[in-house]
């Protein structure tokens, strides 16, 4: 379904994956990566929103360090490769490019003119930064990594934002958690959703703490979110 094209920012280019709706018409959101680059899992998640009507597209957010990843989490070796990537990354230069993803898909032809973005793990905190740094109509974060650090820029937002939280999460313990949920659950703008027993990326097809039940749960409240904010 999908094809690859090409952001251009002023530090230079980088490629995106993007898959296309039916309709001549539609909102696009912006899908952000994990720590495994633009791998099949996140394909099949911008796939999936482009059958459900939404221009998705996946920018490459670690071709500054290695252009076009794709690796999986089902080797100890592709395991120390992400967290080397991930420890390399600069958020700050990501959001940027994030920024340039939407100011370009806006212009597309088949753009309604509304794009919303949706992040898992590390893109569940660029989610998060997206929704306060950007002019994204509406952001999705699943169990983001960091955003204890970063609540304080809560107070830039504006917009929806819609937040997914594993409370077993192994990579955001309980009192991460914890300093989240007070800092976030009384803002206008922000939904905040915990599920129970589940670690770390329970919304991963295959991953090793996939639970299709409440992956199914969330991702029916996303769908939801996204219609709400940006049909």
């Amino acid at each position: 379904m999908g094809e690859r094209t090409t952001i251009k920012t002023k530090d230079g280019s980088f490629s995106a994956y993007v898959a296309r709706p039916k309709a001549a018409s539609a909102p696009a959101v912006v899908v952000i990566q994990e720590i495994f680059g633009v791998n099949q899992v996140m394909r099949d998640i911008t796939d999936g929103l482009a059958g459900q009507g939404y221009l998705a597209i996946c920018p490459d957010l670690f071709w500054r360090i290695e252009p076009d990843i794709d690796i999986t989490d089902k080797s100890e070796a592709e395991w120390k490769r992400a967290f080397e990537l991930f420890n390399a990354f600069d958020v700050d230069l990501g959001v940027r490019d994030i920024r340039a993803t939407i100011d370009q898909v806006r212009r597309d032809p088949q753009c309604s003119g509304k794009v919303g973005a949706v992040g898992f793990c590390l893109g569940g905190l660029l989610a998060f930064l997206t929704a306060t740094r950007t002019d994204a109509d509406a952001s999705i974060s699943y169990y983001g990594v960091g955003i204890e650090n970063r609540v304080g820029e809560a107070e830039k937002l504006t917009r929806p934002l819609l937040l997914h939280i594993a409370e077993e999460d192994q990579f955001v313990p309980k009192p991460a958690q914890k300093v989240i949920l007070q800092a976030l659950k009384d803002h206008p703008n922000i939904e905040i959703y915990t599920y129970p027993g589940r670690n770390h990326a329970f919304a991963r097809p295959g991953g090793e703490h996939y639970n299709e039940a409440d992956a199914r749960l969330a991702g029916g409240r996303s769908l939801q979110f996204f219609e709400k904010h940006l049909g």
